[in-house]
């Protein structure tokens, strides 16, 4: 994952609400979220076709979210290096940050969301920082958690989610409650263009003709005894067919 807007209210209805865009080689292999993991059972994510772990879990029977992104720093060596995939697993499971050997993994943040508490656990190679989060919203990248007006990804969508009617975790298709509209036209990119660089959804081409860019976008509300989680594959198409662009739809979860 590339990107995460997350707004912390800790009074509100619905304390969490998050945004997370997942960018990757277009052609890396990726299931929809569903609860893929015998050995973590009650968890739901996406999974990575190519490593088998994931980019954001989610437990509905303790209103956790746990998402990773990709850090700067040093890398693993090849001989020790594992997949980062299975962190937001374990952190999804545990609450925490796992107790893993961190030097077995390339950089990484790492995000754990409660309607009590949002930590972020940043592993750049070499040290490891803990961040809690907080009230107010915020965007993670690469770099970390973006302070003050950041940079013009951060700049263009923190005050436009900030300002957003709130989604409720407790809402379905229907109610009176619902009001994730807005939500969803920001995650999904509004109307910029993929090459503006202040876009959430992304497209671009790398050496070799291969290409990069957004594949999918979740959006996740958290409150206590509830959580809302919804799904949007291929924001701009699929590879190779730039119409077949996917809907938002919830993601039957169970507590």
């Amino acid at each position: 994952m590339c990107t995460v807007v997350i707004s912390f209210l800790p009074d509100a209805d619905t304390p969490v609400v998050l945004a997370g865009v997942r960018d990757e080689v277009l052609t890396r292999p990726w299931e929809p979220p569903a609860a893929h993991w015998p050995a973590f059972p009650g968890l739901y994510g996406g999974r990575d076709l190519e490593a088998g772990g994931t980019w954001l879990a989610a437990d509905p029977a303790a209103s956790r979210v746990a998402a990773l992104l990709n850090g700067h720093g040093t890398l693993a060596t090849p001989e020790r290096r594992r997949t980062r995939g299975v962190l937001p697993l374990r952190a999804a499971a545990s609450g925490g940050l796992p107790d893993v050997d961190l030097s077995c993994y390339d950089p990484f943040h790492l995000l754990v969301a409660e309607p009590e508490c949002v930590r972020m656990w940043s592993w750049d190679g070499a040290d490891l920082a803990e961040d809690k989060l907080p009230e107010g919203t915020h965007v993670i990248v690469n770099a970390g958690r973006e302070p003050g007006e950041g940079g013009p990804r951060a700049a263009y969508f923190r005050p436009r989610f900030a300002a957003a009617p709130r989604p409720s975790a407790r809402s379905a298709a229907g109610d009176p409650r619902e009001a994730w509209e807005a939500w969803r036209a920001l995650a999904a990119g509004t109307d910029l263009p993929v090459t503006d660089p202040r876009a959430l959804v992304v497209r671009r081409e790398l050496p070799g003709g291969r290409l990069w860019g957004t594949t999918s976008v979740t959006l996740v509300a958290l409150a206590p005894g509830a959580l809302r989680y919804e799904f949007l594959p291929w924001p701009h198409g699929r590879p190779g067919d730039p119409a077949a662009r996917g809907s938002w739809s919830p993601v039957p979860v169970t507590a």
